[in-house]
């Protein structure tokens, strides 16, 4: 067997980072790697997911981040033994000096707090590894690593007619659900705002301005809540992912390329990487206008162009993102770290 390697987890919820860390958990499992999954213990998402994909699990008592952080230290320095992978800024800044440490940033960071903390996080560290090669640029000295998806079936679309215009996930104004609901608004012969995804974590005044952008939209919006993204992908047309600020990634975009989906992305950092430099339906970041534009050209492929186009993405995704894709990324770092 592997040398053990360690995921510490960033929350103990189940936001995208932590979604990233059970991917690769399964992938060192498959791998033959001894995997330990650690967490702060509420809520207990994270190590029950962990539990049921064949980790060992680690539960850090905590009463807050900051208690996390801190007994997660001591932890780490009294009882681990092999790798730790850390999985995001909190888990990384807990074991700052410590030996043989994978840092895994999944966002840039935000503010100088976080700029600091993360240039003390790194030192020492065997990697930093980032998501997409956009956000590599922004991160002096760190290496892409793309995330990846779970196995998902093609979806047969024939039965899809509605015209309506999908979205899955945070409803908030950096994923650009604002612009979207006024692009939609610009177009005729369009059904519904189909919108998958919920407010966790979103700021009041934020939640504000997108309950009335949605809002104009009147009947035409229907919410679905938090759904698997089958659930989105099988009743809209078209989805569309319009984020305004620099996406490090783009996991949604990944699996609707798995799916089979027609989608719509914005230029905003790493989406167009994700789809690939021949995806035809790209809008600016921001412009209502223009991704109504995009939308509506979407909407308006015949079916042997949007079969071509997701024919297309399909490949990319097994290539570059589908389980198989992330093992072999996976044993190609360990690799090339010497970690045996």
């Amino acid at each position: 067997m592997g040398e053990r390697i360690h995921l510490a987890a960033n929350n103990p919820d189940l936001g995208g980072g932590e979604q990233v860390l059970l991917r690769h958990a399964e992938a060192l499992l498959d791998l033959g790697h001894a995997v330990t999954v650690v967490s702060a213990d509420r809520p207990t998402e994270v190590l029950d997911a962990a539990a049921a994909a064949g980790a060992e699990v680690v539960a850090i008592r905590a009463d807050d981040r900051r208690d996390y952080l801190r007994r997660l230290r001591a932890w780490d320095r009294a009882e681990r033994d092999g790798v730790v992978w850390c999985h995001g800024l909190v888990p990384a800044v807990a074991t700052a000096g410590h030996r043989r440490r994978i840092v895994h940033l999944h966002q840039d960071p935000r503010g100088r707090g976080q700029v600091a903390a993360a240039a003390v996080a790194r030192r020492g560290a065997l990697v930093t590894l980032v998501p997409s090669t956009d956000m590599a640029r922004r991160v002096p000295g760190s290496r892409a690593h793309a995330n990846w998806t779970a196995d998902l079936p093609l979806l047969d679309r024939s039965a899809v007619g509605s015209r309506d215009v999908g979205y899955l996930g945070r409803l908030s104004t950096d994923k650009g659900v604002d612009v979207l609901a006024d692009a939609v608004g610009r177009l005729s012969g369009v059904g519904d705002l189909v919108v998958a995804g919920d407010a966790r974590y979103v700021p009041e005044p934020d939640v504000r301005v997108v309950e009335r952008a949605l809002s104009a939209l009147g009947s035409r919006v229907v919410r679905l809540g938090h759904v698997a993204p089958g659930e989105l992908f099988a009743r809209a047309t078209v989805v569309a992912f319009p984020s305004v600020w620099a996406e490090p990634f783009g996991l949604v975009v990944a699996e609707a390329m798995a799916a089979g989906v027609p989608f719509v992305v914005s230029d905003a950092g790493a989406l167009p990487e994700v789809a690939g430099p021949d995806h035809p339906w790209v809008a600016r970041a921001g412009d209502a206008a223009d991704l109504a534009r995009v939308v509506g050209d979407a909407l308006a492929a015949t079916p042997s162009e949007v079969r071509a186009v997701t024919d297309r993405a399909r490949s990319r995704w097994a290539e570059h993102y589908s389980p198989r894709a992330g093992r072999l990324r996976v044993q190609r770092l360990l690799d090339d770290l010497g970690v045996g």
